[in-house]
């Protein structure tokens, strides 16, 4: 494994142009790997370089006043960045504790189009700032009377235009199996959920929790328990949802195989139904949850076996000492924990990592550059033109 870097990254081009495709690697390490290897550090400047920046004061204050007047505050973003708006939506809520049913919300950029805030804040996440739809729905809300904030690179992208309030985060991810753009906009979340709240976020302790993570001998067992399988079910509860969806993602673009993202309760109600030898299972669990949770994630994976699945987990400690060993016939990740990082910051950060690396490693057993996500591909290229 590449060692872990303390080097920032390259910012974004100025003036701003789209990303080109990283040259190919035959073998490791992929650029992915180099990516991994700098989160740590990364997080650690990302957080200090937040704290200190009056933007992320100003946003702050405008998420509280739009909550304290019941307005709506959502979240957007596409691929990856969903994933991570999802991430975002769940730290806000968290911060502002608002009455239930007034949830801050990630919602698809294509929704956010269709039905554009008026009166309420929309925050786009785009990591370049170029993608088309969380740029226009930044623009449709802009139109009819909403305020907009994006979390983004850099400063000179198209996103821009649109946007009220920015969070630049400085250093552009190299591969476009995205790691970098799926820590930095987490950690940007982190980082203003904690300003919403009144709180300070300690960067050493983020960067401990990513760098006690960074074992890619577990990872790669559970690559080499997963080998063989011609798709992968993904599964996770509540914030582990938008874990087990990203992973997913890279699972398909990093490592070329079939993936679905399917929350838990919703797995035994026909999923199973084409499910194989050949299937694989990957959980996501950061905590048992309510004892309907704790059940159906054993459920889950009792069925699982029946069926001669091999099963994965990545699992916080109390999980898989609830979790007997039969249960991840391909093994698991027991994900650290520090007590500095605490609520849906751990429940994200822990199994951050351990996710990235494992399609990394898969990625080296099925033989493909996880960089590329496939458009060396003429065909794959064109059909993503």
């Amino acid at each position: 494994m590449t060692r872990a870097s303390t080097e920032p990254l390259p910012g974004p081009p100025d003036p701003w142009v789209p990303s080109e495709m990283p040259r190919f690697r035959s073998r490791p390490p992929y650029v992915m790997t180099e990516m991994i290897a700098a989160e740590p550090a990364l997080a650690q400047r990302l957080v200090r370089r937040l704290r200190e920046q009056g933007a992320t004061d100003s946003l702050a204050d405008v998420v509280r006043r739009a909550s304290g007047k019941a307005r709506p505050i959502i979240l957007t973003g596409c691929g990856t960045s969903e994933h991570a708006a999802m991430a975002v939506a769940e730290l806000l809520t968290e911060a502002l504790q608002p009455a239930a049913g007034r949830e801050v919300r990630a919602v698809p950029a294509l929704e956010a189009i269709r039905r554009p805030l008026a009166d309420g804040v929309l925050i786009g996440v785009s990591h370049e700032g170029g993608t088309t739809a969380t740029n226009a729905a930044l623009e449709a809300t802009r139109a009819a009377g909403g305020t907009t904030a994006l979390i983004t690179a850099g400063t000179t992208s198209p996103g821009m235009a649109f946007a009220d309030h920015v969070l630049p985060t400085g250093e552009q991810d190299q591969s476009w199996c995205h790691t970098v753009g799926y820590l930095s906009p987490i950690v940007t979340g982190i980082v203003l959920a904690s300003k919403v709240a009144g709180g300070r976020i300690d960067a050493a302790a983020i960067h401990a929790l990513l760098d006690v993570a960074h074992d890619p001998r577990a990872a790669a067992d559970l690559a080499a328990g997963l080998t063989g399988v011609d798709r992968v079910i993904v599964t996770g509860a509540g914030i582990d949802f938008g874990s087990a969806r990203e992973l997913a993602l890279k699972i398909e673009e990093g490592a070329r195989l079939p993936a679905e993202p399917i929350e838990l309760e919703s797995v035994l109600h026909g999923h199973l139904g084409a499910a194989t030898r050949w299937t694989g299972l990957v959980v996501v669990a950061t905590e048992l949850g309510p004892a309907l949770q704790a059940q159906r994630l054993a459920r889950v994976l009792d069925a699982a076996r029946t069926l001669s699945m091999p099963t994965a987990g990545l699992l916080a400690e109390p999980v898989s000492a609830a979790v007997e060993p039969g249960l991840t016939s391909a093994g698991r990740i027991v994900l650290p924990h520090t007590g500095r990082v605490r609520g849906a910051a751990a429940a994200l950060v822990a199994p951050l990592i351990p996710l990235q690396l494992l399609t990394e490693r898969l990625a080296r057993a099925r033989g493909v550059d996880p960089d590329t996500i496939g458009r060396e591909d003429p065909a794959q290229a064109a059909a993503h033109t």
